[in-house]
């Protein structure tokens, strides 16, 4: 731990600068290269808990379960790309979704897309400090709560000074450090428990959904929920658009791409520990399938390797863990000061780093506080999470669609939440004509979702023949059928009940439709262009002979 936490703060201390400009705190400037984002998109996505719920899901489900979860996430990342060109292009200078909304609607919306992204970061960095204070527990001389205090110090000290700078950076050293244990360490378990003999002697453990690489359990509890879920987590999630904004305009394809084969690698490679464990017939420590992947590690690696491993899992949650304080940072920083308080033309960009750093600290101390509690972060995290699915559509529409007002999207917003609620949760019984209008909903919602992500890739077109036909043709076999799957339902109601409404309130709007060049001047940086920067922008425009824009001309 002082290794691993020592480098990660000599890294951060190499980069940091006497007066920080705030704009790089929150993204780097919007100039981050190719190597250093990919890295940074995969090291955050790949946290502990997507590790751990993989070699759950493999455990559960057998060899498919990893499978559908490594895969729907790896699309995850994959789908970002091409709505993340449009956001940059009618935003570049932004600094979050929530920001971009301010500027698109109002206020409103901005509090939706700012609040639900507190909540989500803050609970994920309880949960991956949890997740670290048990390992720590089990696999050293040290208890729950000294793992997650030595966790959490470790990780604020390096990214505290230089922010979202020092977490990528970081994070770059932090995935090799990843991918080279998961290339080391899964086969030497898979041999060590048996290796191919394995599927032979260990087929007796497994029932035959657990046994059908096609099982229907599988897609349904674990493939369709995430399948679901891919969309709103690439849309509304601000750790994910912080790296949209820093990476730079031209390498957004390539890195989220790249992004997107190293997650899936990953976690597919992690979650065949689960499945390992389900064919030697392992039993999870006191019933406890969380316990499996250190478990695994314990009883079949060497004292060397299962340090590697320890990396491995520490380097996991701590990409995480500083993405999720840099996101609250930057939304405190542009959200919260830089738009409500001092406003965007008033706002010191001094006060604005002063702001993110205090803003760390006190999240820190919320997620120990949590952490120690023991607090039941479950409900929680599905609240954010069909809160994404419920924004989904309007903060896709209201970068393309420019009749999408306030009132549309707010509105969409609330209602579909009151819509997924009951459902997801079980406060109503689903049969007889709830349990129709349910399915028909869900219906509705799997159009949604494909249309959605066809729209992103080949246009709006394309996009209304894929959710027709896909609607259409599932109809007969989900209405009648799918509300006995509450968690998938819930999802897809959310989906399909903003869209519906959306669309609705939209289509009779008689307001003039939206500039969308006017987002370009309602965001941008808070902080001064260094002077030098200006004269070599200045002279290689002149050296080509190419017009001044409008910026440079002021500027």
């Amino acid at each position: 731990m002082l290794l691993f936490f020592g480098g990660s703060l000599y890294m951060s201390l190499r980069i940091r600068k006497r007066t920080e400009n705030a704009d790089g705190y929150m993204t780097g400037g919007g100039k981050i290269g190719f190597g250093i984002s990919a890295a940074s998109m995969t090291a955050t996505w790949i946290w502990a808990a997507s590790m751990y719920a993989s070699a759950t899901s493999g455990y559960t489900y057998g060899i498919s379960g990893p499978i559908h979860y490594g895969l729907w996430g790896a699309l995850m990342i994959l789908l970002i790309y091409p709505f993340g060109r449009r956001i940059r292009q009618v935003a570049p200078r932004a600094h979050t979704i929530a920001e971009v909304m301010f500027a698109r609607h109002g206020r409103s919306s901005q509090l939706m897309l700012a609040g639900s992204n507190v909540l989500g970061s803050l609970i994920s960095l309880t949960s991956n400090l949890i997740a670290g204070g048990a390992l720590i527990d089990m696999l050293s001389p040290f208890t729950f709560s000294q793992g997650i205090l030595a966790i959490g110090a470790g990780v604020l000290l390096y990214t505290l000074w230089s922010g979202f700078r020092a977490s990528v950076l970081t994070d770059f050293a932090q995935v090799c450090a990843m991918l080279g244990a998961v290339i080391v360490i899964i086969p030497v378990v898979f041999f060590a428990a048996g290796g191919p003999s394995l599927f032979e002697t260990g087929a007796s453990n497994l029932t035959p959904q657990q046994a059908d690489f096609f099982s229907s359990d599988a897609f349904f509890n674990q493939g369709a929920p995430y399948i679901a879920a891919v969309l709103a987590y690439a849309i509304g999630n601000q750790t994910i658009a912080q790296r949209l904004f820093a990476v730079r305009e031209d390498l957004i394809k390539k890195t989220f791409v790249t992004a997107t084969f190293g997650y899936g690698a990953t976690i597919i490679g992690i979650g065949m520990l689960g499945v390992i464990a389900l064919y030697a017939g392992v039993a999870p420590v006191d019933g406890d399938v969380n316990n499996l992947i250190p478990q695994m590690a314990a009883t079949y690696l060497s004292p060397l390797l299962l340090c590697v491993f320890f990396v491995m899992i520490i380097g996991s949650l701590s990409s995480t863990a500083d993405a999720d304080l840099t996101a609250l940072s930057s939304i405190v920083m542009a959200d919260v000061y830089g738009q409500n308080v001092a406003g965007k033309k008033k706002a010191n960009p001094r006060t604005m780093v002063l702001i993110g750093r205090i803003t760390m600290i006190v999240a820190m101390v919320a997620g120990l506080f949590f952490a120690g509690s023991q607090f039941n972060i479950l409900d929680l995290l599905v609240f954010v999470g069909a809160l994404w699915g419920a924004l989904v559509f309007p903060v896709i529409a209201s970068f393309y669609w420019n009749r999408v007002t306030n009132l549309a999207f707010s509105v969409s917003v609330i209602v579909a939440l009151a819509a997924f609620l009951p459902v997801r949760f079980e406060w109503v019984k689903l049969d007889g004509p709830i349990g129709i209008v349910s399915d028909v909903l869900s219906t509705i919602g799997i159009g949604v979702v494909l249309g959605l992500m066809a729209f992103g890739f080949f246009g709006k077109r394309v996009a209304l023949i894929v959710a027709t036909v896909a609607t259409l043709a599932s109809a007969p076999f989900t209405i009648g059928f799918l509300h006995t799957y509450p968690v998938l339902s819930g999802s897809l109601i959310a989906y399909a009940v903003s869209t519906i409404v959306c669309v609705a309130l939209t289509l009779p709007s008689r307001k003039a439709d939206f500039d969308f060049d006017l987002i370009k001047q309602r965001t941008g940086d808070f902080d001064s262009v260094d002077t030098d920067e200006l004269n070599t922008e200045f002279a290689q425009l002149t050296e080509t002979e190419k017009p001044l824009s409008a910026e440079n001309e002021r500027k």
